[in-house]
């Protein structure tokens, strides 16, 4: 097998571990916000078969969450197209689109849809997309698997533990009036508060916000962001290392990377409708409230002026969606959206 460039080697390791909590859910109902899922799709065509003559490069930057998948597919498309070498890096959503739409990056991984100043910077540089999702994520809630006070958090107790107006709150127990104020009756306990959680530059950290913060914050007239003073990190392997280390500690990750994890225990999450554990099962059917969709976004015109671009997405729509992201303990979508997905690949949607 031909070696590929990408620094997620170890993370992958700790990814795969989750595969058995996945495996029944390949079939499972999507996260609720893609409105495809409601609409007729046409039958996808059968992507092209990659050929073993194809040679070039295809560079990868973006979401280090769905840098798991991009990684496993080059893994696996090396076999039957040795002569393309494909370079996968992770640094995050934000900074993936950035290259991309400066033109430095053939596809972006993002945890995330494009935002309107992203395309904006595409348009000034004539980049056009393609928009593919590929999976389903849940961000997990989690603490110390010492601390047994909590078993569940609400979204105004995270609110009150992590967001805007939090800051210096050094406690849990310290949160416990703005989230009495927002409505909660959650029990905090009184005990020291260290949160770790994905930097800026991470779509992990955007879903969150868009997710559990933003609607209060907007009310609050707030800006809709976390407290400054916690332990950011572009790498979910440090983030996980920080909450097993700390037993006051609170933090969020994707839920593949915290599925296996030792010595974290993961929280409930009361979006509503009562404490939802995270699995596979209520990820897939949008049961539990902190779900998302993962995309890839290819450049249009590099994909086909590029063999290798085309037939390593070409590649990315059949073992990718039937294979790669179950075996990296992502949510796999429906037969319906995965239709979806290869249309607009075989059709080459632009947006």
């Amino acid at each position: 097998m031909k070696p590929f460039k990408s620094k997620l080697l170890v993370r992958l390791g700790i990814v795969v571990a989750a595969i058995a909590l996945v495996a029944s859910a390949c079939g499972g109902e999507d996260d609720g916000n893609d409105s495809n899922d409601t609409q007729p799709v046409a039958t996808a065509t059968t992507p092209t078969e990659t050929s073993t003559d194809v040679t070039g490069s295809v560079n990868i930057s973006g979401s280090s969450t769905v840098e798991p998948i991009s990684v496993l597919v080059a893994e696996l498309f090396s076999d039957v197209a040795p002569g393309v070498n494909v370079n996968v890096d992770g640094p995050g959503t934000g900074d993936g689109f950035r290259l991309f739409c400066a033109g430095d990056a053939d596809i972006s991984d993002a945890s995330r849809t494009i935002r309107d100043a992203e395309k904006e910077d595409c348009e000034a540089n004539g980049v056009n997309w393609i928009e593919l999702r590929v999976a389903i994520d849940g961000i997990a809630v989690m603490t110390n698997s010492g601390n047994t006070a909590i078993d569940c958090v609400n979204f105004a107790d995270l609110y009150a533990l992590i967001g805007p107006e939090s800051t210096s709150v050094n406690t849990w127990a310290a949160a416990a009036p703005l989230a009495a104020e927002l409505g909660s009756n959650t029990s905090l306990p009184d005990a020291g508060l260290d949160i770790y959680g994905p930097g800026e530059e991470s779509g992990t950290f955007d879903s969150f916000i868009e997710l559990v913060l933003e609607d209060t914050a907007d009310e609050r007239g707030q800006d809709a962001t976390t407290r400054p003073d916690y332990n950011a990190n572009a790498d979910d392997n440090l983030i996980l290392q920080g909450i097993q280390s700390d037993q006051g500690s609170l933090g969020w990750v994707g839920f593949a990377f915290a599925a296996n994890a030792s010595d974290v225990k993961l929280l409930e999450v009361d979006g509503g409708d009562g404490c939802t554990e995270a699995n596979a099962d209520t990820i897939a059917s949008g049961e539990y409230p902190i779900s998302r969709s993962l995309y890839i976004y290819v450049n249009a015109d590099k994909a086909a002026e590029n063999p290798a671009i085309r037939a390593y997405v070409d590649y990315y729509m059949t073992q990718g969606l039937d294979t790669a992201v179950s075996r990296v303990g992502y949510v796999a979508l429906t037969e319906q959206s995965k239709a979806q997905t290869r249309n607009n690949w075989n059709n080459r949607t632009i947006g």
